[in-house]
């Protein structure tokens, strides 16, 4: 799957500073997946388990061009909500909140929303990336 949106250089990403990004596919939380978490990280509760989940969903959402390097350069802040359970759908939603210039090139904040199906939250993760110039 391709992302929804293309940012083709520093003007595009500048110019949707504010704006949504669109919405990952829907992601189904299965008994053996939530398993599989808990084996693999020892989060039996899967609490932090929509935050990881932000990881896949925004490259099907964003795609940046233009530039010879992007860092994931962390989070500014991480909000839970309610644990998602077997059976919720899971998608992604992702809306550019700022950018500034970096040294090199530009440091992106973009809300990652992991939302439910059925209307609810599960969290919503600030995301850090920097796009760097080419020398």
């Amino acid at each position: 799957m391709s992302a929804q949106t293309v940012l083709d250089g520093e003007a595009a990403v500048r110019a949707a500073v504010g704006h949504d990004l669109g919405a990952s596919a829907w992601f189904e939380l299965t008994d053996d997946r939530l398993r599989h978490f808990a084996e693999a990280t020892g989060d039996s509760t899967a609490t932090y388990l929509a935050v990881s989940l932000s990881n896949m969903f925004l490259p099907q959402i964003v795609e940046v061009r233009g530039f010879a390097m992007g860092i994931n350069y962390g989070t500014e802040a991480v909000r839970l909500g309610p644990r998602p359970q077997a059976g919720d759908r899971l998608r992604g939603r992702a809306t550019l909140v700022a950018v500034r210039d970096v040294n090199g090139g530009l440091q992106t904040e973009i809300a990652i929303t992991v939302e439910s199906e059925s209307g609810g939250r599960s969290c919503t993760i600030e995301s850090l990336s920097r796009w760097l110039r080419a020398s």
